[in-house]
């Protein structure tokens, strides 16, 4: 396998290696470093191979600790892990969504990490009973053509989509994990029936169904459609590549639960014997270097204590983001998913 490039520089980790491998095809997986033999540290991984890759490889090269890395949708890893039980080889979960782990935290799969790990981030930013920890975050916004859409007919509340002024002009992606982690922190504030009410008010309302949040905001940016609900990072990647797109994100105030601050988390398996070699990965992911090329690469959030939002981002305590309880998130999944198909949305 080729030898990665250093976490330093967006240009370079971009030309590193491919996608995440699909679920079906990781019955024989690469070794992500190969070093001189034994045991591995075996991370299951739901953030894609070319962002966690080049981290993975120069930790195990300042550390000796071998890896072996499964890569996959991360529903369908905690999925795995909580089917494999006592068995799985599985040392460290890196997942994209909050739901994915507290699902496994609600089976019983996880072990409680230290408190020297826990100290590392905000307790909003991770798991009430120290069963998992936030690496970095998104924020939930309504991205928006501002050729077509003036700054006073914007929303101040993502209930609002489903009014009549807003008909056919909204793009949303039901099957993507951020919106069903959205739509279940929903669930938590407003309960059952008024968000069944929003879903299918939106799907009454014309809302336009899209694969991903890459899409949508392709879309807002072609004017194909005004509005869309996406995580903030998507906007901030398309202006990257072409700075005269006409698409700027909007982020609900007042605490609004649109603006919902999700984060993308990791967790050790309860089956795990390695607990000591995965917290000290835990912790060099959350180190400075780790957070700031999560930052360059992707936009997100850093989650660890001290450390800046990217360039270009308002830094999180200057947005009036909604937290929730992240632990509700991982046992309603199931739930959301029928609410949204009963909506209609993904007709």
């Amino acid at each position: 396998m080729p030898t990665p490039t250093r976490p330093r520089r967006r240009a370079r980790t971009r030309t590193l290696l491919a996608t995440a491998l699909p679920l079906p095809l990781l019955a024989v997986v690469l070794a992500a470093c190969t070093l001189d033999g034994g045991e591995r540290l075996t991370i299951y991984s739901g953030r894609s191979q070319n962002l966690i890759e080049p981290l993975l490889v120069e930790f195990a090269d300042e550390t000796g600790i071998d890896i072996d890395v499964r890569y996959g949708d991360s529903a369908d890893l905690a999925l795995l892990i909580d089917e494999e039980g006592d068995q799985t080889p599985a040392d460290l979960f890196l997942s994209q969504s909050p739901g994915a782990v507290g699902f496994l935290d609600e089976q019983g799969r996880l072990s409680t990490l230290s408190e020297s790990a826990l100290d590392q981030v905000e307790p909003a930013n991770r798991s009430s009973d120290g069963t998992w920890l936030g690496l970095s975050g998104r924020v939930r916004v309504l991205v928006h053509n501002t050729d077509e859409v003036d700054p006073t007919d914007l929303p101040d509340s993502v209930l609002d989509l489903v009014d009549p002024a807003f008909e056919g002009e909204v793009a949303v992606a039901p099957s993507n994990a951020s919106f069903q982690d959205f739509v279940t922190a929903m669930r938590s504030e407003r309960g059952d029936q008024a968000t069944a009410e929003w879903l299918e008010g939106l799907a009454d309302n014309g809302a336009q169904v899209y694969a991903n949040n890459t899409a949508i905001v392709e879309a807002v940016g072609r004017g194909e459609i005004a509005y869309g609900l996406v995580n903030h990072y998507y906007n901030h990647r398309a202006r990257e590549e072409d700075p005269s797109v006409p698409s700027e994100n909007h982020v609900f105030p007042d605490g609004d639960i649109g603006s919902l601050l999700i984060v993308s988390a990791a967790a050790i398996p309860a089956a795990s014997d390695r607990t000591d070699d995965a917290e000290a990965l835990l912790s060099y992911l959350l180190q400075e270097d780790a957070q700031r090329f999560y930052a360059e690469e992707t936009f997100e959030y850093p989650l660890a204590r001290g450390v800046a939002a990217p360039e270009g981002l308002p830094p999180l305590d200057e947005l009036s983001v909604d937290t929730v309880d992240l632990d509700t998130l991982g046992g309603g999944l199931a739930r959301t998913r029928e609410l949204i198909e009963a909506s209609g949305l993904e007709r």
